[in-house]
């Protein structure tokens, strides 16, 4: 019996019948599919992500698979998860090289674990392939070398600094530059400058993330970090008490007034896991989703309290590297996810797509 030779056009038809969840458009139309080629009863394409972080990825390849699949004739399908995070589109004509993203941790006030969740995000950003700087905005109180394990940069070419490296994560921090014990009894105009600075003299290369760990609270910092770099958007991060979203609502307002968006909610420390299997809830519970809800922004989800982020964050060894299988690890690793996410929907809806190319 002859079975129909396989055609391109047919394989194309079944892959615009597979949506892309997040972007809610079909793999064709989006220009997903790269590299297809048929080889008899063989088919083999890729399909490109708009983030290595995709918390979709495996239903987008089994549905693929399966709609290929389900042609006549096609006995054996192979597809490749590729990636190419797409530029937001904003114009950053400070930075030689491009940095196609840029997004800022904040939050209305100290404690809250802002340093904590910038860490690990960026480092499950670049476990998953992405190309990952993380810029210490906190001049006053730098924490991130100590949380990142690194205590000096490598040394300088003739034009610029060259980030520190750590988990594959390029790291730029005041703390690098002065004593640990040395105060930065700073003006504004000072910290406009040691920022501008960062971003500038500091050979970041090319990054599909820049994270930003912001300070605390809606001073100087923000504002000359907003008029130096413009941001994709912003996250918040909260603790459930009233106390703590109060803060938070300021920071969320800032973003606002400063026209960065406001990409999502994170709530930390939202419960302690009890040797019985149940939940304390040591300051409070639901603030944070309260907030987003109220605020209209996405809520991100929660990240228990477990002392192995502390321990983490001393050691420089951040849990999501230590103890990856720890909830608080996996909360942080679904957040960093959805934050890609968020950040891709957006690009998409400035017309950034990648090219199709098809094999002959």
């Amino acid at each position: 019996m002859k079975v129909d030779k396989i055609s391109k056009e047919a394989v194309l038809a079944a892959l615009s019948k597979v949506q892309e969840p997040e972007l809610r458009k079909d793999l064709v139309t989006l220009n997903m599919i790269q590299d297809l080629e048929i080889k008899g009863s063989q088919v083999n394409f890729s399909i490109v992500l708009t983030t290595p972080a995709c918390p979709l990825r495996s239903q987008i390849e089994s549905e693929a698979k399966a709609a290929v699949m389900a042609l006549p004739g096609v006995k054996n399908v192979e597809v490749k998860l590729d990636s190419n995070v797409p530029s937001d589109g904003r114009s950053r004509g400070l930075i030689e090289l491009p940095i196609r993203n840029a997004i800022a941790i904040a939050s209305g006030k100290g404690g809250v674990g802002k340093s904590t969740v910038a860490v690990n995000v960026a480092v499950a950003l670049t476990q998953a392939g992405a190309r990952v700087g993380l810029l210490d905005a906190d001049i006053y109180g730098p924490n991130i070398p100590t949380m990142m394990g690194v205590d000096r940069l490598p040394p300088p070419t003739k034009e610029k600094l060259i980030p520190a490296v750590a988990y594959g994560v390029k790291m730029m921090s005041i703390g690098f530059l002065v004593r640990p014990d040395q105060p930065l009894i700073w003006r504004g105009p000072m910290l406009h400058s040691a920022i501008r600075q960062f971003l500038s003299d500091v050979e970041w290369g090319e990054l599909d993330y820049l994270i930003v760990d912001l300070p605390p609270g809606t001073g100087d910092a923000a504002l000359s970090l907003t008029q130096s770099l413009p941001l994709s958007g912003g996250v918040i991060v909260t603790l459930p008490q009233h106390v703590s979203l109060e803060d938070a609502r300021r920071g969320l307002e800032m973003f606002r007034q400063l026209n960065v968006p406001i990409l999502g909610v994170v709530e930390n420390m939202s419960y302690l896991e009890l040797p019985d299997g149940t939940r304390m809830d040591i300051f409070g519970t639901g603030g944070g989703e309260l907030l987003a809800r109220e605020s209209q922004v996405p809520f991100f989800g929660t990240i228990p309290i477990d002392a192995r982020v502390r321990q983490g964050g001393d050691s420089g060894k951040p849990v999501i590297v230590e103890n990856p299988d720890s909830s608080a690890a996996i909360a942080l690793r679904n957040i960093a996810q959805l934050i890609a996410a968020k950040i891709s929907v957006a690009a998409f809806e400035n017309n950034n797509v990648v090219p199709i190319t098809i094999i002959e």
